[in-house]
């Protein structure tokens, strides 16, 4: 139990931000004489989240995208649950690990939120009905889909169901979107040799984004690049483009016309986590919570924010944008600042200027910048791996993923779906290629009442 001369520091989130403040502040407090740290979060591991891409496609083992935390925490405590609310008066944080089990309270002296970010599903109407993709979860279950929906149209009778059974539309030309999107087309084009009965020209792959360019991360040149390398791969992409809306089984554009798909991926911003809406605390438009440049939360002494759910501002007043780089790197300053408020001292504002960015194309192929220097091809997709095994926790989960990279040079790419129920899972239900069959099914009877709809192929 801690005594009352050590903070109790409570941690909500274990991302980039949260896990590594928890990690910072074991660095800076080696004698844990002066905090009493507890880390929360939904999952017992930590998620390289670039990798996710991989290990849907199956270049890497699943697991090897992931990290237990209780391998990583020397002290600190690890408590696996979901954060229900806050209450400032009794300086508690209310947890439940399970909907079954009862809840309990965390008391803290200092309350730091990192809980990330999700897919932001307010921006296209009809949302719920496309996928996401921002946890392991999503990975696997993407990825039996698109299993499920190769063996639905090898036996599919009627030509142009299967091809609408075959068309994946990927919604957000950003760094996610795009990533995603080359690692989906060497998927599909990898599936189509286990199938030989479906011909690899109807099998569809569209990338829609509202921007005048892709990856608009980046400068124009290096967009322009991604946009030139996925198009010759056969990827249909519509720039320029905001979607109406999302129906089952159907993209609705803005010029009356429509893509009617069995697979519809929504990569298109990012939300703060749902629970903070419940929690009295200042936020901005966007629901982010606001703090200070040294990461206090706007009219606290005692909570702090960082990450996707923080609005961080610059040194010009801009929030920094929500990038793992700027996570990392205010992660260790806050920890910094939380010792700096234990002993009195003043603290230190978080100012960074990004090194750059990376984004993988699949194939051996990328795009990027790094220290003003702009890299293409081979170089920028060897770059991004290497970033990122660098950053991955623990030796044994490197040497692991250098493995799987090295394995799959020489092999194709596995088509085993990995099923974690049993007869219980949902897609014994239906599967998932029937259920999308039946909404596109759906989606052709609510174009034949419409006239001026015109199918996008």
């Amino acid at each position: 139990m801690a005594t009352k001369s050590r903070l109790r520091i409570v941690i909500l989130g274990a991302g980039f931000g949260g896990l590594y403040t928890a990690l910072g502040l074991e660095k800076l407090d080696r004698s844990a004489e002066v905090f009493d740290v507890t880390l929360v979060n939904r999952d017992n591991y930590f998620t390289m989240t670039p990798l996710l891409f991989e290990a849907g496609s199956g270049i890497i083992e699943p697991r090897h995208a992931v990290t237990p935390i209780r391998t990583l925490l020397r002290k600190s405590r690890f408590v696996e649950a979901d954060v229900e609310g806050v209450d400032f008066s009794r300086s508690v944080v209310t947890v439940r690990n399970a909907p079954s089990l009862e809840a309990f309270d965390l008391p803290f002296d200092h309350l730091v939120f990192a809980l990330g970010g999700v897919t932001n599903t307010r921006l296209i109407p009809g949302s719920e009905y496309a996928f996401t993709f921002k946890t392991l979860a999503d990975a696997i279950f993407l990825r039996n889909h698109l299993i499920d929906i190769f063996e639905r149209a090898v036996i599919e009778p009627d030509p142009q169901k299967r091809r609408d059974l075959l068309c994946v539309v990927i919604i957000g030309g950003g760094l996610v979107g795009v990533e995603l999107c080359g690692e989906v087309n060497q998927f599909l084009k990898h599936l189509c040799k286990s199938y030989p009965a479906i011909p690899s020209d109807q099998m569809t792959l569209h990338l829609i984004d509202s921007g005048e360019q892709i990856l608009s991360e980046l400068e124009p040149d290096l967009a322009q690049h991604a946009y030139e390398t996925l198009v010759g791969r056969g990827v249909n992409i519509r720039r320029k483009t905001r979607v109406r809306a999302i129906e089952a089984g159907r993209v609705l554009l803005p010029d009356d016309s429509e893509l009617r798909s069995a697979t519809i991926i929504l990569a298109a911003g990012v939300a703060p986590a749902p629970v903070l809406q419940r929690i009295d605390l200042p936020k901005d438009r966007r629901g982010k919570l606001q703090t200070s440049g040294a990461m206090q939360v706007q009219g606290t002494t005692n909570v702090w924010a960082l990450g996707d759910c923080a609005a961080v501002p610059d040194p010009d007043g801009q929030p920094y944008p929500p990038l793992a780089q700027h996570a990392l790197r205010q992660a260790r300053v806050l920890a910094k600042n939380l010792l700096a408020t234990a002993r009195g001292e003043p603290l230190q504002p978080f100012v960074y200027t990004s090194l750059g960015a990376l984004a993988s194309l699949g194939h051996f192929n990328g795009v990027g910048k790094l220290m003003n220097v702009k890299i293409r091809g081979f170089l920028a997709w060897w770059v991004w791996r290497t970033y990122y095994l660098s950053q991955m926790p623990r030796w044994d989960r490197k040497i692991r993923l250098v493995i799987d990279w090295t394995t799959a040079l020489f092999f194709k790419y596995d088509i085993v779906k990995l099923d974690l129920f049993g007869q219980a899972h949902p897609i014994h239900g239906p599967t998932s290629a029937e259920k999308a069959a039946d909404d596109l099914d759906g989606a052709r009877a609510s174009s034949l009442t419409d006239k001026n709809v015109t199918v996008v192929r």
